[in-house]
């Protein structure tokens, strides 16, 4: 990189709010570990209502994510350094969750995998290969792509927001930095600005408790509007560990009121589906029926169990 191009960042960066000092920190380093300790506290308790004034462009996201999964579309997420190391962690979240596919929310990070565990200084700067990253995913318009930056700049996110953007996919950019701020286009911008750092600069603190929450609603939100969910409890996890198999048993046992060995035997009936179990139990079906009307409903229990109750199940 030349002077020039380092000038050119320096100036980008002077202005953002992630790179701002914080006049509640500035003597840090005379604090005391429990002083260092209620000063970082303090700050993140701002973080939850910062997020809830971007509530409704989380929604817009939300209603995107949901329309391109029942479309046989993915949600992927794209960043660098700490922000793809969160939209990676969500993503891998999903399946044992939710019991997705893992193709359907997948993340991708400057630097590949190796940098979830050991950070690839300059591959934020590769802009080429945040194109390029979009299409090896072979994105269409069917996806929508988050891009998570908290500086709103990083080079390898943008690029690949454009390169998804001229494929027709929705885009998404969740950023610390303000809303008008932005000079790119997007579908919907996400700006909980959390303002500057107890350490400055270093957005591994507020900016990623703000990432973390909003990619958890994200998700959520989208997965219970799925049909994933029945009431409050994960209904479509997969049980491929004892963890698992036993939190199946339990959810069928505090839905239906069964004990633990029918839940078992109900379980093993419904072939390990804690949706299945559940509708045999609460609308006294067989596992055939039960399944079958599952997927006349979307995969909604509370819909399977209505149509059954009503006899509409012929």
């Amino acid at each position: 990189m030349t002077p020039e191009h380092d000038k050119n960042v320096f100036n980008e960066l002077a202005p953002l709010t992630t790179e701002g000092r914080n006049p509640r920190s500035t003597l840090l380093d005379t604090l005391s570990i429990p002083q260092i300790l209620e000063l970082i506290n303090a700050e993140d308790r701002t973080v939850a209502d910062v997020v809830r004034g971007e509530l409704p462009h989380i929604a817009h996201a939300v209603e995107r994510v949901v329309a391109a999964l029942q479309s046989g579309g993915r949600l992927i997420y794209v960043g660098a350094g700490t922000s793809g190391r969160l939209g990676m962690i969500d993503a891998a979240e999903c399946p044992p969750t939710f019991g997705s596919d893992p193709s359907r929310v997948i993340g991708i990070m400057a630097g590949g995998e190796g940098a979830l565990v050991r950070a690839v200084e300059g591959a934020e700067d590769r802009a080429d290969a945040g194109a390029q990253s979009i299409r090896d995913a072979q994105v269409g318009a069917t996806d929508v792509v988050c891009g998570i930056a908290a500086s709103r700049r990083t080079p390898f996110v943008v690029a690949a927001l454009a390169e998804a953007r001229s494929r027709g996919a929705g885009t998404v950019l969740l950023t610390m930095n303000p809303r008008e701020s932005l000079d790119f286009p997007v579908d919907v911008a996400i700006c909980p600005v959390v303002g500057p750092e107890v350490l400055m600069g270093s957005t591994r603190m507020k900016a990623a408790v703000a990432q973390k929450m909003v990619l958890t609603m994200i998700t959520t939100a989208a997965f219970v509007r799925l049909g994933t969910t029945y009431e409050n409890m994960m209904v479509d996890l997969m049980a491929n560990s004892a963890k698992l198999r036993e939190r199946g048993k339990r959810v069928v046992m505090t839905v239906t009121g069964v004990d633990y060995d029918e839940a078992a035997r109900v379980l093993d009936a419904a072939g390990g589906s804690v949706k299945t179990a559940i509708v045999m139990v609460l609308a006294a079906a067989d596992a055939a029926t039960a399944s079958r009307i599952l997927k006349e409903s979307g995969g909604f229990v509370r819909t399977a169990i209505e149509r059954i109750r009503k006899g509409t199940e012929a």
